[in-house]
């Protein structure tokens, strides 16, 4: 994923909830997707193609890091970025509001 800009990178997440390494530019939401060394190779200039066919190459010709890598990208997807985090996420953030504001009326009476 050599993009020039970008935000959050879809391609990226499916690629890693496919259990795949990515290498990718580090710009806009694909630095917080991957960890570069775990999940996938970051590239600090997406125009350098030699940078690219390098990292493509070193994970082509070492398949069990890739799968390792592979393995860790989908776990990271698992636990950061499927909806069923969100949801869990909105649903705490609820709760803490109406802890607060039950706490808060009580001291009203």
């Amino acid at each position: 994923q050599k993009s020039l800009a970008e935000g959050f990178g879809l391609t990226v997440a499916e690629a890693m909830w496919k259990a795949r390494p990515v290498v990718a530019s580090r710009i806009g939401g694909i630095q917080d997707q991957i960890v570069d060394g775990q999940t996938g190779i970051l590239l600090d200039d997406p125009l350098d193609l030699a940078a690219y066919g390098g990292a493509a190459r070193s994970l082509l010709e070492d398949p069990a890091r890739a799968e390792a890598m592979g393995r860790e990208a989908k776990e990271s997807v698992r636990h950061r970025f499927l909806g069923t985090r969100t949801l869990m996420q909105a649903i705490e953030l609820y709760e803490r509001h109406i802890r607060r504001q039950a706490h808060e009326g009580a001291g009203d009476h």
